[in-house]
């Protein structure tokens, strides 16, 4: 005998490495648990039947979705199929693209859905018919995706004097340049020799006359299937769970942070979104707005009045455009509730992921000329109370959702634009993301660096590998997100070549066009169209 150690003279870890084997085929408990693990061993194959079963329902879920597609477009590969064509911003284009695609779904013609980023003149000339959902952003400037089309395509002649079209063009009349892509649109389109179906349909904010003449357009080219599928979606019912004023005393406008909860029965599905997505909120006027002008309106009483169907009148007159009061005399109460239209929807990034159970906002509270707040703003900030109805749905932006993979993120944003960037950072912490750089920008550090304590703890979490700031008013030089971009130039390109998207979110006024400045600067023209053009530049700026 050379050696002789007793078992339980061993060290501890020799102990439990010793009985391993013993442990797990339940030996050390008896027959009873020798047997239940065998059966527990036996279970384990479920797994992989489980995972198996799992797999097979996905593939039928996008096997669905692809037949729902087809469907829709009527058969995307047809040689005569109408071409329906969009270039959208913030989302509402293109749902109004797929919903033209479902309404003519009943005509014997085929349909196919494509964007405007993907056509060339070629492909555009080969169609026979097209219709064209396009918005205008900004000072008249195309949408984001579609601005390489409209630089190289739109800049040469083409051939297309056997195309005949149609152009549904999306607006906001507060800016000057009113549609002014899609006249642009139309301007190339006639010039290159197409011939128009029907007039031009120009849009405010996708208003309903708009969109009823738009129904005729289609209804001219064979039927329209089902007459309410240009209708927009219903506003859900939600209340106001949560709002926290996140800068006082700074030199800026209050900044709140909103939390909104689904009110509705039991049971109701779940709300979905992705980041990126946007939330449309139904504004009302406050209570003292709507008594002001009942009185100057000489309508006594009011509460006993009839609105819209079971409303009285001012729950009506509290979520519609209010006419100027001495009109209502010389129209009479039911010409005046007919004629009544909502107060178009006010558009918030959405700063929350699913998992957070709420729609989160942030949201400035803005200040008129006379003094007198917002009125999406103010209603939002001020005179909502917390537990009051909210009337919300959520619009989907695809032009803004992040990457299918985990691909680094460069995140750059001012102000409240760092709603949009938080709800891509809580999806990539989620993930498990962390390959993240944030550029955030606002006045003063103590004061305005909205939700800079989760900002921190992503970056002790590892979840962000670099953060960039840029307080404007903490020193005596100002110093803005695109000064920031340029000292980091060198880093920009490393990321950028190992494959990241760049997404900013914030002012539409200074900031956006200083970054995009910023980028082109460093990046060069063509790289940066090229990252647009790959989806890997994408904007959220308003």
């Amino acid at each position: 005998m050379v050696e002789h150690r007793r078992y339980d003279a061993l060290p501890l870890g020799q102990q439990l490495m010793g009985s391993m084997l013993a442990l797990h085929s339940g030996r050390f408990f008896g027959t009873a648990v020798t047997v239940l693990m065998m059966v527990a061993s036996l279970v384990m194959p479920l797994f992989g039947i489980t995972g198996l079963l799992l797999y097979i329902a996905r593939q039928r879920e996008k096997s669905a979705a692809r037949r729902l597609a087809r469907r829709a477009s009527g058969g995307q590969d047809a040689v005569d199929a109408l071409l329906i064509a969009y270039a959208s911003q913030g989302g509402t284009a293109e749902r109004l693209a797929w919903q033209s695609a479902e309404a003519l779904r009943g005509t014997a013609r085929p349909v196919r859905v494509e964007p405007l980023a993907s056509l060339d003149a070629a492909r555009v000339g080969a169609a026979r018919q097209a219709l064209f959902v396009v918005s205008t952003f900004g000072e008249g400037e195309p949408p984001d995706a579609a601005r390489r089309f409209a630089r190289k395509v739109m800049s040469v002649p083409a051939v297309l004097d056997r195309l005949e079209y149609g152009l549904l063009s999306l607006g906001d009349r507060h800016y000057p340049q009113y549609c002014g892509f899609g006249r642009e649109l139309e301007d190339w389109l006639r010039g290159q020799g197409a011939t128009p179906l029907f007039q031009a349909v120009e849009a405010d904010r996708a208003d309903d006359a708009a969109l009823n003449a738009w129904r005729r357009g289609l209804e001219a080219l064979g039927g329209v299937a089902d007459p309410a599928a240009l209708e927009s979606p219903a506003f859900g019912n939600w209340r106001l769970a949560r709002r926290v004023l996140l800068n006082p005393g700074s030199e800026g406008g209050p900044a709140f942070h909103l939390e909104l909860e689904r009110a509705g029965p039991p049971g109701q599905p779940a709300p979905s979104w992705e980041a990126g997505d946007i939330a449309e909120l139904q504004p009302r006027h406050r209570a003292a707005a709507v008594a002001a002008w009942l009185e100057a309106a000489g309508l006594d009483r009011a509460d006993q009045l009839e609105g819209a169907p079971g409303e009285s009148l001012p729950e009506t007159l509290a979520r519609s455009v209010l006419p100027p009061p001495e009109r209502v005399a010389a129209m009479g109460l039911d010409a005046l509730v007919s004629g009544l239209r909502q107060l178009p929807p006010r558009d918030y990034s959405i700063a929350s992921i699913p998992d957070d159970g709420r729609i989160h906002l942030l949201v400035r509270q803005v200040r008129m000329a006379d003094g007198g707040l917002g009125l999406g703003s103010g209603w939002l900030t001020t005179h909502l109370a917390e537990g009051e109805p909210v009337a919300l749905r959520v619009r989907s932006n695809g032009a803004f959702h992040g990457p299918p993979d985990d691909r680094p993120m460069i995140l750059v944003g001012n102000g409240t634009g760092m709603a949009g960037l938080r709800a891509h950072l809580r999806r990539r912490a989620a993930l498990g993301h962390g390959r993240n750089w944030l550029v955030f920008g606002e006045r003063n550090r103590d004061r305005d660096f909205h939700h800079g304590a989760e900002v921190t703890a992503w970056q002790a979490a590892g979840l962000l590998e670099r953060v960039d700031l840029a307080f404007s008013r903490d020193q005596a030089e100002r110093v803005y997100v695109q000064q920031r971009l340029r000292e980091a130039a060198g880093t920009l390109r490393e990321w950028v070549a190992a494959g990241a998207a760049i997404y900013v979110c914030g002012s539409l006024d200074g900031m956006a066009p200083g970054v995009e400045s910023a980028l082109t600067d460093i990046l060069g023209t063509t790289a940066l169209e090229a990252l647009r053009a790959e989806g890997r530049y994408r904007r959220d700026v308003y």
